[in-house]
């Protein structure tokens, strides 16, 4: 019986899709090293322009040399092709990096993991997925683990959190991020190859953003100036962008975008870990109990059922 997260034409996965569904929280946790970088030094929505306008020049070659595939695809779903990329690099992007202006990273990570909540909801109710109850308990104990690390061990910390607009626009990024990544299993963007497809969803996000990034520099908006803020702006484009929304992509055609959505539960934990590799952070006990929890309610919730007897 096939699982109800993915459908029955769906061959199992093999040892490299899991690869690079543990690789997708490694590739967008990257954005917490780059992006520390250039804090502040530019505007939220240039950030975002050039960062998607960079990934669609690197993957222009390979668009061109599919251009019929390519253009075939953005003739029929043009509107579709669009809002994909509204969703995923224009709220994704340019309003998250705009909401972290106003907002704590605390509450932006707390509220942003509520994505994948998200995506199992709307499954639910707008494509008859099942929830087990299995799958329930793995995410809420993921999600323990993911409060576990936010509020450093102490629960209490919930009481003292604020929220504000920033809040809101996060609420809104975890919310469209669910509905792209649902988007993702439409039958004409599963019949695209992979990395053709990807380069027209980067494609998408700079038509998207190049006008709220002009209009920012216009208003005085800061623009990278420094080899630091290109060298951060490098590391984005090629990992946090590239890399990362690949990763995903290929996860969601693989195991459905319930499970492929889980992944934002691990990007606290690696988030962490490479705080302390790279940016010299101290590793608490919170940290380890954190962790542990992310790992076991994810385990929890995608283990395959046992097939009856």
């Amino acid at each position: 019986m096939p699982s109800p997260q993915r459908p029955a034409d769906t061959p199992a996965p093999r040892l490299l899709d899991w690869a690079l569904f543990l690789l997708t929280p490694v590739f967008f946790s990257s954005n917490l090293i780059f992006g520390r970088g250039i804090t502040g030094e530019m505007g939220p929505f240039t950030t975002a322009m050039i960062r998607w306008v960079g990934s669609a020049l690197i993957m222009s070659p390979i668009v061109w040399h599919h251009r019929e595939v390519c253009f075939a695809f953005v003739r029929r779903h043009t509107l579709l092709w669009l809002l994909l990329g509204i969703l995923g690099m224009g709220i994704c992007g340019g309003g998250v990096y705009w909401a972290l202006t106003l907002t704590t990273a605390s509450n932006a990570t707390l509220i942003y993991t509520t994505s994948s909540l998200f995506i199992i909801l709307f499954e639910w109710m707008f494509v008859g997925r099942r929830i087990s109850l299995r799958e329930l308990l793995g995410m809420l104990i993921a999600f323990a683990g993911v409060a576990a690390i936010v509020l450093k061990g102490d629960l209490a910390a919930i009481l003292h959190l604020r929220f504000n607009l920033g809040d809101l626009a996060i609420l809104a990024a975890a919310i469209a991020f669910a509905v792209y990544s649902i988007l993702l299993r439409r039958p004409g963007i599963r019949a695209m190859p992979p990395l053709p497809l990807f380069g027209l969803l980067a494609f998408a996000g700079a038509i998207v953003l190049i006008p709220a990034g002009v209009i920012e520099i216009l208003a005085g908006g800061l623009l990278p100036d420094t080899p630091k803020d290109f060298a951060m702006l490098g590391g984005i484009i090629l990992f946090a962008s590239l890399a990362a929304f690949y990763c995903f992509q290929h996860s969601v055609q693989v195991f459905g975008p319930g499970i492929a959505g889980m992944t934002l539960y691990l990007m606290p934990p690696m988030s962490i870990l490479m705080a302390v590799l790279f940016l010299g952070e101290t590793f608490e006990r919170y940290h380890a109990v954190g962790i542990v929890a992310v790992t076991a309610g994810l385990a929890l919730a995608t283990a395959p059922k046992r097939r009856s007897a």
